[in-house]
């Protein structure tokens, strides 16, 4: 197993499916809000975030799925990923998503662009090792 110097925080299953074995993984079956207030809580406890918790501009509306990663390591409270979270968790007030709208096989895609995403996270910061 990877325990490198990142935490993955999802609510989505193809992520831990992929991941979850080699990575850190933290798995919940949450909506994307309660995934950023999740990660809030972490952040509150010395992790900093990674991620951008609204990165490729895939809105809180869009998606159900979000996959954030957080720094392995505690340290002293990282104001920055306090307000970005923060942020993040306002915006995603204004949104709702609206799962009648999408039929059950669209769910797969959007499990696979927030992977695409976080593998893009993840790369990054693995080549950084």
């Amino acid at each position: 197993m990877n325990r490198g110097n990142y935490i993955i925080v999802t609510n989505n299953p193809l992520v831990l499916e992929k991941h979850g074995d080699t990575h850190e993984v933290i798995y919940r079956e949450v909506s994307y809000e309660d995934v950023l207030r999740e990660v809030r809580d972490r952040i509150h406890g010395g992790h900093s975030m990674l991620t951008h918790p609204l990165s490729g501009s895939v809105k809180p509306n869009e998606t159900p799925y979000k996959s954030i990663m957080i720094s392995a390591e505690r340290r002293a409270i990282d104001g920055e990923s306090v307000a970005l979270i923060e942020s993040a968790i306002h915006a995603c007030g204004k949104f709702e998503f609206k799962s009648d709208r999408y039929k059950p096989e669209v769910y797969k895609d959007f499990q696979i662009i927030d992977c695409t995403l976080i593998e893009s996270g993840m790369a990054s910061a693995d080549a950084l090792r």
